[in-house]
């Protein structure tokens, strides 16, 4: 914007400067041409006295002496003689004969006025002057072409200068309210990009010295800005309060669940229990605290995993239920580390949620097993089962609608799809190769990237 408003003042002032320093220079062109030939009309009418008094050679050279330009041979003087032709010329004279019997033709027939002729190198001025009887004498006044541009270049350089100035005025005006109005754009646009970054605090100011000179429009952005971030704050508070109040309801029916589960007795499936029980409201009370907790307190944690190790370990939590169900069970590719940039927590929220479809949608006694793959660039995990597989794979991917069924809210899948965009990876729904029945297939990309080099064409 800055350079264009400055584009803008070039043009216009230089077409407001042409518009008006182009006749200037044309009228002081033409100035200087007829002040040239005044100073000629001057000067040939100083010999006018002279010639009526006497018309004698040495009085009419002594008369030329006593001029200015005599020195340089400009004036001279075409004495008349019997009849029409010309005469005896006192002086240098440069005009052609039949110019100076034009002249001398005017002036017997009574006009007598000055005549303007070509000359070598420049032009003369030629006057009929009366002398005695009616003969009529011819006093020429060269004028040099040097003479007629005298000043001119000065006049067009003085103009060019005024020009350039007006030029670099209005450039320098533009600029200054360029910077101010790219300067207020910038800070809208550095304050939309922190409040995407989650600063919920950052305002733009509309009134005192930084908004001084805004315009309506960069106001009025302003003023908008402000509310939506007073209405994205506000929202937020109440999403939050939301997301509190629904966590802390389900407090009562976890006790009755902590209740029964101590009563349960001894044995793996009392303490698996009992252990998801606890589970439950250690991720409860986080809920809570998160929900209450504002962004600025949110404490930055370490992004990074080791895929290995939780998916042994959230198998190795599965695995007492399986057992309790009869469904075989099979783990493989996890013995080694294979670091993910992803949180530990949601990692492990992901496997239970691939886990947790085999046991919610399939029924007991059928078997599941997890690969996970590490190669250079990925770690892919594969969690299949022998069951019936997806009837539709896209609509158990959408958000919301899942693979249906009582207990299903359709958001699984979509947290872990979720997941591995964060890094780059996806997530595919297909048939098992070696159990027959539904495979979920968990890309995570553990390093950026690159974008693909164009294919060149022959």
């Amino acid at each position: 914007m800055r350079w264009a408003l400055v584009r803008a003042a070039v043009a216009g002032t230089t077409m407001v400067a042409l518009a008006f320093l182009i006749p200037l220079g044309l009228m002081v062109q033409q100035t200087a041409r007829d002040r040239a030939f005044a100073a000629a009309e001057r000067q040939a009418a100083a010999l006018g006295p002279a010639l009526a008094i006497t018309t004698e050679q040495d009085a009419i050279a002594r008369a030329l002496a006593s001029t200015d330009s005599a020195t340089q041979d400009r004036v001279a003087v075409h004495l008349p003689v019997t009849g029409f032709g010309p005469g005896t010329v006192v002086g240098h004279g440069r005009a052609p004969q039949s110019s100076v019997a034009e002249a001398a033709g005017q002036g017997r027939s009574g006009q007598g006025r000055s005549f303007v002729a070509e000359a070598p190198g420049g032009f003369v001025l030629l006057k009929s002057v009366a002398v005695s009887g009616s003969r009529v004498a011819v006093v020429e006044v060269f004028v040099a072409e040097e003479e007629l541009g005298h000043g001119v270049v000065t006049a067009w350089l003085v103009l060019s200068g005024v020009a350039v100035g007006l030029v670099a005025i209005s450039v320098l005006v533009a600029d200054r309210m360029g910077s101010r109005i790219v300067g207020s754009s910038r800070r809208l646009a550095a304050a939309a990009r922190s409040l995407g970054g989650g600063n919920l605090a950052v305002r733009v100011p509309v009134d005192g010295r930084e908004s001084e000179g805004l315009p309506n429009e960069l106001r009025e952005a302003a003023h908008a800005f402000n509310a939506m971030a007073d209405r994205v704050v506000h929202l937020l508070a109440a999403e939050r309060e939301l997301a509190a109040d629904l966590s802390h309801r389900l407090r009562t029916p976890l006790t009755v669940l902590r209740l029964n589960a101590a009563s349960l007795g001894s044995g793996d499936a009392a303490d698996a229990t009992r252990h998801a029980v606890a589970q439950l409201e250690r991720e409860v009370d986080q809920i809570i605290r998160a929900a209450r907790r504002s962004p600025e307190d949110v404490p930055q944690v370490a992004i990074g995993c080791d895929a290995a190790e939780v998916i042994r370990e959230r198998v190795g939590f599965w695995s007492a239920l399986a057992e309790d169900e009869g469904r075989r069970w099979q783990l493989a590719g996890a013995e080694g580390t294979a670091p993910v940039p992803v949180q530990r927590g949601d990692l492990a929220a992901a496997v239970d949620a691939l886990l947790g479809n085999v046991f919610r949608h399939t029924p007991m006694g059928t078997a599941f097993s997890v690969d996970v793959l590490a190669t250079e660039g990925s770690v892919i995990v594969l969690v299949g089962d022998a069951g019936a597989g997806f009837a539709d794979p896209e609509a158990a991917l959408r958000r919301g609608e899942g693979q249906g069924g009582e207990g299903s809210t359709g958001l699984g899948l979509d947290i872990v799809r979720k997941l591995a965009e964060t890094t780059g990876g996806d997530l595919l729904l297909g048939r098992s190769a070696g159990l027959g029945g539904a495979e979920l297939r968990l890309r995570l990309e553990t390093r950026p990237t690159l974008p693909r080099p164009a294919r060149r064409r022959r």
